[in-house]
Formats: C-alpha cells, sequence, structure tokens
C-alpha cells in the first residue's frame, strides 16, 4: 500500500509539473515564431541591425577585455553613441573560447546565449559547440566594427582627478572617464594547496589547460572537483578510453540538461518567475524525479534547492550531459576530498588510498577584480564579485559578465545587463540625459 500510495504521489507531481510548465512552453514556442522569420541561416547573412554609428568626442569608454561582455559593451555603447576603446590582453577577441576543451558545448540554448542586437544562427544546434561559439563572438565583433587594441594586458585599474586611468603590461596607459571591466569571471585558475602536491610524482594540469582526452587513453585520471567542468572532462575522459575518478569534496546539486525534451535553462527561466519559496519547491520536486538519490554512489545532495543556491552563493548547478550514467555504471569512480599526496598516489578524506598517473584540478577559476583595482574591496561581495556599477569614489566603473547570480545562465545576463550599462555611460558622457535605448 505504502508503495501505492509513493506511485500514486510521484505521478500527481509529475503531472502537476507537466501542466505548470505548459504555458513557458507556448510563450518559448510564440517568442521563436515572431523572432526567428527575422533570421538568416550563416553567420554572413543577418540582415542589417538597427543601431547607431555616431560617435561622442574624445574622451569616450574603455573596455577592459574582448569575450562576450566586452564586445556585447562596445556594441551597446555604439548603439549610445559613445566612443570607446577596446583592450585585449591577447591577439584575438573571444580568445577563452577558442581554448576551451574541445567536447565543450554551451549548456544554455542557442536562443538565449546570443549577445544583443544580433541572435545566433538557426543553422546552430540548440547547444551550439566551443567553435561555433567562437566563430560567432569573431562575427559579432566584425558586424559592430569592434577593433580592440590586442596585446594590451591590464594590470591595473585607478582614478586620477576626473577620469579612470588603465594601465597594460605593455607599459601603455589609457584615459577615459568611464571603464567597462569586462574580464570575465574565470580571469585567474584557482589552484588549492594540498600537503605533498608539490613533491608528487603524478603530473598535474589545470583544466584550463585541457584540450582533449586523447593523450590520456589508458591511464589513470584523478580529476579534481564536481562542478560543470570537472562532470564533463570526467566524460570526455571515460568516452576515450582513459579511466577517470572525480574527487568530489561535498555536496553537489545536479540537474538534467534536458526533461522530456525540455532544457533545464528554460525550466529555470520559468520558475524564476514564481515567488522563490514555490519556484525552489518545484524545482527540488523536479530534481528528485530526474536525478534521484545519488548517495550510494558518494554524492550527496544539499539541502539547499538548485535555485537557491544560485541566488545566494552564485553557485551554479551541475548540468548533466552524461556523466550520470557512467558514474552509475562504474566507469568513472566517485572519491570523496583529498586529504594529501603521497608519491604516485592520493590520499582521499575516508582514508582510502589509490594511484593515479595524471591529475587534472578542475578547481575553478577567479575573477580576481582586486588585483586589477586595488582599494575597491569596499565594492566586492563575498565571492570577490563586483556590482553593475560602482558609485561615489568609483562612480564611472562599470562591470559586466559578472553576474553570476541569475537564473538563465551568464550569456543571457550579459545580454540584458550591456544595454543597462551602455545607457548609464551614456548619461554620464550625455550630460546626464537618459541615452539611447538599444534594441536587443
Amino acid at each position: 500500500m505504502a508503495a501505492s500510495s509513493a506511485r500514486d504521489g510521484g505521478l500527481s507531481v509529475q503531472r502537476w509539473t507537466a501542466w505548470a510548465l505548459i504555458p513557458g512552453m507556448v510563450r518559448q514556442v510564440a517568442g521563436r515564431l515572431l523572432d526567428t522569420s527575422r533570421r538568416e541561416s550563416s553567420l554572413g547573412h543577418y540582415p542589417r541591425t538597427r543601431y547607431h554609428r555616431p560617435m561622442s568626442p574624445p574622451g569616450g569608454a574603455l573596455v577592459v577585455g574582448a569575450g562576450p561582455a566586452g564586445l556585447a559593451a562596445a556594441a551597446c555603447l555604439r548603439a549610445q553613441g559613445v566612443s570607446f576603446e577596446v583592450l585585449e590582453a591577447s591577439e584575438r577577441v573571444g580568445n577563452a573560447w577558442f581554448e576551451h576543451y574541445e567536447r565543450l558545448h554551451l549548456h544554455t540554448v542557442r536562443d538565449q546565449s546570443h549577445l544583443p542586437f544580433a541572435p545566433m544562427p538557426r543553422s546552430y544546434p540548440r547547444y551550439p559547440s566551443r567553435d561555433q561559439v567562437a566563430a560567432y563572438l569573431a562575427w559579432y565583433a566584425e558586424r559592430f566594427d569592434v577593433h580592440p587594441r590586442f596585446g594590451q594586458h591590464a594590470t591595473r585599474i585607478e582614478a586620477d582627478a576626473d577620469a579612470w586611468v588603465v594601465t597594460t603590461r605593455a607599459g601603455d596607459t589609457f584615459r577615459a572617464p568611464s571603464v567597462v571591466v569586462a574580464t570575465g569571471l574565470n580571469r585567474v585558475p584557482h589552484t588549492p594547496r594540498w600537503p605533498g602536491l608539490d613533491g608528487c610524482a603524478i603530473p598535474s594540469i589545470h583544466s584550463r589547460d585541457y584540450r582533449t582526452a586523447e593523450p590520456f587513453a589508458g591511464r589513470r585520471v584523478l580529476v579534481v572537483g564536481m562542478g560543470n567542468t570537472g562532470a564533463e572532462i570526467a566524460l570526455d575522459l571515460a568516452e576515450h578510453g582513459a579511466r577517470p575518478s572525480l574527487s568530489v569534496r561535498g555536496p553537489v546539486n545536479i540537474v538534467r540538461r534536458d526533461t522530456l525534451g525540455r532544457p533545464v535553462q528554460l525550466t529555470s527561466l520559468l520558475l524564476d518567475r514564481l515567488p522563490h519559496r514555490l519556484g525552489d519547491a518545484v524545482g527540488s520536486a523536479l530534481q528528485t524525479l530526474t536525478v534521484g538519490d545519488l548517495s550510494r554512489f558518494g554524492i550527496a545532495r544539499p539541502h539547499v534547492p538548485p535555485a537557491r543556491q544560485l541566488r545566494e552563493t552564485g553557485q551554479t548547478p551541475v548540468i548533466d550531459v552524461g556523466t550520470l550514467a557512467l558514474v552509475k555504471r562504474g566507469a568513472i569512480a566517485i572519491f570523496p576530498g583529498i586529504e594529501r599526496f603521497e608519491s604516485e598516489r592520493a590520499v582521499f578524506a575516508d582514508g582510502r588510498s589509490e594511484a593515479f598517473d595524471q591529475i587534472v584540478l578542475a578547481t575553478g577559476y577567479e575573477p580576481a577584480i582586486d588585483r586589477l583595482l586595488p582599494g575597491v574591496r569596499d565594492l566586492l561581495d563575498t565571492r570577490g564579485l563586483p556590482p553593475l556599477a560602482g558609485a561615489g569614489a568609483n562612480d564611472g566603473l562599470f562591470f559586466l559578465g559578472f553576474n553570476a547570480y541569475a537564473a538563465g545562465g551568464l550569456l543571457r545576463s550579459i545580454r540584458l545587463d550591456a544595454p543597462r550599462i551602455a545607457a548609464s555611460v551614456a548619461s554620464r558622457h550625455h550630460g546626464g540625459d537618459e541615452g539611447r535605448g538599444g534594441d536587443r
């Protein structure tokens, strides 16, 4: 009787959830019908987008970084008639996307992952690949006439009278009344130091330097950290003949990328419109139904629902694209956190010791804003992340691409925040008017 009751309850939750999701699905389809009629299928054949070409007098804005956030800021500043200069440390736009591991695809859908004014082409799949995103960013820069100064690695930004001065590693200085910092969440790799790591005989790399699984075929590889990068690298290794293990330090929120053909990103955006308490409850129910209890595999689930965790800590849940299936089959081993390293072995928190041939540190990154802007710690939150705009002594500083707390993914946040920042910059430069709005 108890089993029958549980089944009935589960079916009720599923039916209720399905009905709750229908309005969002209808809006999604309607939005596509209205939007895609304006698009062509390749990057070279978009209709002319509406944006303003006039420039303000010299002394406009500096944009630091030519990744997605920097390009979005530049396009929106141009739409507002504000002159700008883009400084980029590397020799190409969107450089990080060219250097990610080859298997990478977006976990957010194409139609929610584009930059302002220009959707990705319909020929792209639902989840564009690394190379497709890189090609889109290169096209976007040309489309909006954004030509950065390459090889200009910003090392310091500081106030000087009524302007901000950016100093680069090349020894150059650039001055402007407004600066948009768009250096990204993943500016500096985070590498924890465990006892014995430096003297360990096991070669190690940070996930930033991981490209493909082929060199590790047949080898015992310990991937440290089960965020989205670590989970997908472990999957990549398993699919190419390596023998991967994951070190999982603590509880992890995991969600399926798609459920019954519906992307989790779109579901999360729908639930975000509900009162948080209700949205969190529905999200937890969906997580239980689709992911279940993984404790017997060594993966604990936090008490905090995925959406609340994102809102409060900026920590994105792991979006599963196949890793869990291999964990359940035993193709990916799970270990707890690392206590220390000894010669060719890792010693884990539960006392187990295991030999490995390679370590991949999927231990994340730091935005390191405080290193770029010494003296502005009061601007940063507990994660070291800044607001959209500074105030008071920090007036004229803007930050794009650091909103890790919003539902829907970082690229979507960039698309929504860039026009707001550009309008604020225009207001300062045009004598306090509201600036000219841009078409998103």
